[in-house]
C-alpha cells in the first residue's frame, strides 16, 4: 500500500507541468486568491509547460534525423551520451530507491531553502528524477541500503538541487535583468563556464541580438526566419553527404531527400518558436504565484526552472550556442580519436539544449564572442566529462552508456569515487555535516540584502 502510494506520488512529481502547476496552486492559495484566479493561474502554468514540452518534442523529432545523417555521412562509431537511455535501463532495478530519494530529496530541497541561504527550489522534475536515479545506483553499489540509503541519497539530492541554481544565479541576473527566477537544469557547470568565458573574451563585443542589417535583409531580424535559413544549410549539407538513398530509405519514407531536409529545418525553427511561447506563458503565471508560496512557506525562495526559460532573452544566441557547442563536440571527438580513447559522439539533442543555453549565458557576459566561445567550451566539457564518468559507470554495470549533461558528470565522478574509497558511514557523516553547516551559517552570519537587478546591471 505504502509503495503503491509512493509510486503514485513519484509519477506525479516526475511530470514537470504537474510539479510546477502544484507550486503555482500552493502559491495562489497561500495568497488567498479567489477560486477563479487559482484555477486560471494553475491551469495556465500547466498549459505553459505542456506547450514548452510540445515544442521540445517537435524540436527533438527534427534533431533525431540530423544526428543519424551526421553518423552516416562521417561513418563514426562511438557512444552518444543520453540521460533518458541510461535512466530507462536503471529504473527496472533501482526504481523504488529512485522514487524514495526523489520524493524525500524534494522535501530536503524545501528544507534547505527554508533554513539556509540557498533560497532555490528546483522545479525541473525529469532532471530531479535522473539525478535521483544516478545517486541511487552509486549508493546501492556502495552497500547502502534501507533507511540509510534513502536518507543519505535524499540529503545529497536536496543539496545538489539548491547548490547548482546558486552557482548560476549571478549569471541569471545578467540574463533576465532581475532576481525573480533561478536556473534549474543539471548542465549548470557548462553554463557557468560559458559565462566566465564570456567575461574573459567578450569585452566590447555586441550582443547576438544586435544585428545591423541592410534594409532588404531586415527580415533576418526575425529569429524564426534566421534559424530556419541557417538550419536549412546544415540539413541540406548533411542530407547530401549522407546520400539520397540513405535519407529516402531510412528517414523520409521515400520523400525527396532535399525536400525532407528543408522541412526538417523549418520544423526545427517551429519547435524553437513553440518553446519560446511556452516559456513566456509560464513566466507570466509562475512568478507572481511563486512569490505567494515563498512569502508563506519559504521566505525569499526562487523557482529554479528548466533551461528553455532563458531562451526568450536571446533567441539568436540559442542558435549560435547550439552550432558552436556542436563544433566543440566535433573537436573533442577528434582529440579523443588522436588519444585513442573512447569516442563520445556529439549528440545533437544535448548539444542543442545545453549548447543553446550556454550561448545565452555567454552572450549575457560577453556578447557574440562570449556566446560563440562559451558554447564551444561547453561542447568540449560535455565531451570530456562523459569520458571521465565512464569508469565509474562501468564499475556500476553501465559500461556502454553515460549521462550527457555536465552536472551529472561532476556529481557522478565525485560521488562514485567517494563510494569507491570511503566507508558508507563516513559518506553519511559528510552529507549530514554539510547540511548542518549550511543551516548553522544561516543563523551565525549577519544577514545580507539579496542583490537586485540594479546590482546585476
Amino acid at each position: 500500500m505504502m509503495n503503491g502510494l509512493l509510486m503514485f506520488v513519484f509519477d506525479i512529481l516526475k511530470v514537470p507541468s504537474v510539479l510546477v502547476g502544484l507550486m503555482a496552486l500552493i502559491g495562489l492559495v497561500a495568497q488567498k486568491k479567489p477560486v477563479t484566479d487559482v484555477v486560471k493561474g494553475t491551469i495556465k502554468t500547466i498549459l505553459g509547460f505542456l506547450v514548452l514540452s510540445g515544442g521540445a518534442g517537435v524540436l527533438t523529432g527534427s534533431l533525431d534525423p540530423l544526428g543519424q545523417m551526421f553518423e552516416q555521412a562521417f561513418h563514426i562509431q562511438g557512444i552518444i551520451p543520453n540521460n533518458e537511455a541510461i535512466v530507462s535501463i536503471a529504473l527496472g532495478e533501482y526504481g523504488a530507491m529512485t522514487a524514495y530519494i526523489m520524493a524525500f530529496g524534494m522535501i530536503f530541497n524545501i528544507f534547505i531553502a527554508r533554513f539556509t541561504r540557498l533560497k532555490y527550489i528546483f522545479l525541473t522534475g525529469h532532471h530531479t528524477l535522473y539525478m535521483a536515479c544516478m545517486i541511487a545506483i552509486i549508493l546501492r553499489v556502495a552497500d547502502f541500503d534501507g533507511v540509510q540509503l534513502v536518507l543519505v541519497g535524499s540529503i545529497i539530492l536536496g543539496l545538489i538541487m539548491a547548490l547548482f541554481p546558486a552557482m548560476a544565479q549571478r549569471h541569471m541576473r545578467r540574463i533576465t535583468g532581475n532576481d525573480d527566477i533561478a536556473f534549474g537544469h543539471f548542465g549548470t557547470l557548462g553554463y557557468v563556464l560559458s559565462g566566465f568565458v564570456g567575461e574573459a573574451v567578450g569585452k566590447g563585443s555586441k550582443s547576438t541580438e544586435d544585428m545591423n542589417l541592410p534594409k532588404n535583409l531586415s527580415f533576418l531580424r526575425d529569429s524564426s526566419i534566421s534559424i530556419s535559413l541557417t538550419m536549412m544549410v546544415i540539413y541540406l549539407m548533411l542530407a547530401v553527404l549522407s546520400g539520397r538513398e540513405f535519407v529516402e530509405t531510412n528517414l523520409s519514407n521515400g520523400d525527396n531527400y532535399l525536400v525532407y531536409a528543408i522541412i526538417q529545418a523549418i520544423t526545427f525553427a517551429a519547435g524553437v518558436f513553440i518553446i519560446l511561447s511556452g516559456v513566456r506563458l509560464i513566466l507570466g503565471e509562475i512568478i507572481p504565484a511563486f512569490k505567494g508560496f515563498s512569502e508563506k512557506m519559504v521566505p525569499s525562495a526562487k523557482p529554479a526552472l528548466d533551461c528553455p526559460v532563458v531562451f526568450p532573452y536571446a533567441p539568436n544566441a540559442v542558435l549560435v550556442g547550439f552550432l558552436f557547442s556542436f563544433l566543440g563536440g566535433i573537436v573533442g571527438l577528434l582529440v579523443l580519436g588522436q588519444l585513442n580513447m573512447v569516442l563520445i559522439l556529439p549528440g545533437v539533442i544535448p548539444h542543442f539544449f545545453c549548447g543553446a543555453t550556454a550561448g545565452v549565458f555567454g552572450n549575457a557576459t560577453g556578447g557574440r564572442r562570449g556566446s560563440m566561445l562559451g558554447a564551444f567550451a561547453n561542447g568540449l566539457l560535455i565531451t570530456f566529462l562523459p569520458v571521465m564518468l565512464l569508469p565509474v559507470l562501468g564499475s556500476l554495470g553501465f559500461a556502454n552508456t553515460t549521462f550527457s549533461d555536465a552536472d551529472f558528470g561532476l556529481v557522478g565522478i565525485i560521488l562514485g569515487n567517494m563510494a569507491r574509497y570511503m566507508d558508507k558511514n563516513v559518506i553519511t557523516i559528510i552529507a549530514v555535516a554539510i547540511l548542518a553547516i549550511l543551516v548553522a551559517l544561516n543563523y551565525m552570519m549577519p544577514k545580507k540584502k539579496m542583490p537586485e537587478a540594479d546590482a546585476a546591471k
